[in-house]
């Protein structure tokens, strides 16, 4: 090898620090959603890399994408914690989200052929059915859902702007515990969403939309209050 020319034997520590840090994401992230760690719960370095066995710097890489994704948040001192979402805060996702998904929607409708696109979907109703009984896969098969709704609308800036906020839909989501979470994330709730897209039902599609939207986030919200008066009681 030439003189001062890069070994391509660096490249292979490279990818495998990138998998430590996308295992230590994915870690901590079903941690967060499955209420392993509570919201609120202090993320402290040092204890947190001796747990996982996994250098500081490795794990601030992955702590910092969960901030991103807004699953973390960083108090006035920089200290980490899970995030505590507001009622409020679950109100506004859904919003948002309806927002986006029924324009994904409408615009999927506007085409001639749909064929396509409605496979895809059905095939992601399926994962998601096939994941019902194991949490994690569930969530993520109800997340992927939603999101290939958008991917598939052809709109890019929509699509950046769903997967934006899609770390606050998540910890909206399990806000209210698993039992609440797996409720809104059956099968037979997203099912219908499938046959509006064939039938080129945007108009039905945007009102299934909200009202799927908003009984998740009232039965999440109504969870959340009832644990409130729990606790100060």
């Amino acid at each position: 090898m030439t003189p001062g020319a890069r070994s391509p034997l660096r490249a292979l520590g490279s990818i495998e620090m990138q998998t430590r840090r996308e295992l230590i994401h994915a870690r901590l992230r079903e941690a967060i959603s499955s209420g392993e760690l509570a919201p609120g719960t202090h993320l402290a370095e040092v204890e947190l890399s001796e747990a996982l066995g996994v250098s500081r710097g490795t794990l601030r890489e992955a702590l910092r994408q969960l901030q991103q994704e807004g699953l973390l948040t960083a108090d006035a001192r920089g200290r980490l914690s899970v995030r505590v979402v507001t009622e409020q805060e679950v109100e506004e996702i859904f919003t948002v989200r309806h927002a986006l998904e029924s324009l994904a929607l409408e615009l999927i409708c506007a085409r001639e052929d749909r064929t396509a696109a409605v496979a895809r979907v059905r095939q992601e109703l399926e994962t998601l059915r096939d994941a019902e009984g194991d949490f994690t896969a569930q969530l993520d098969a109800d997340l992927a859902f939603h999101e290939r709704i958008c991917e598939l609308s052809g709109n890019t800036t929509l699509l950046h702007s769903w997967r934006s906020v899609s770390g606050l839909a998540r910890a909206a989501i399990t806000a209210a515990g698993p039992e609440t979470a797996v409720l809104n994330m059956a099968y037979q709730r997203h099912a219908p969403i499938a046959d509006l897209l064939e039938a080129g039902d945007a108009a039905g599609g945007r009102e299934f939309l909200r009202t799927h939207m908003r009984d998740a986030a009232t039965r999440i919200e109504q969870r959340m209050h009832e644990r409130a008066e729990s606790a100060a009681g």
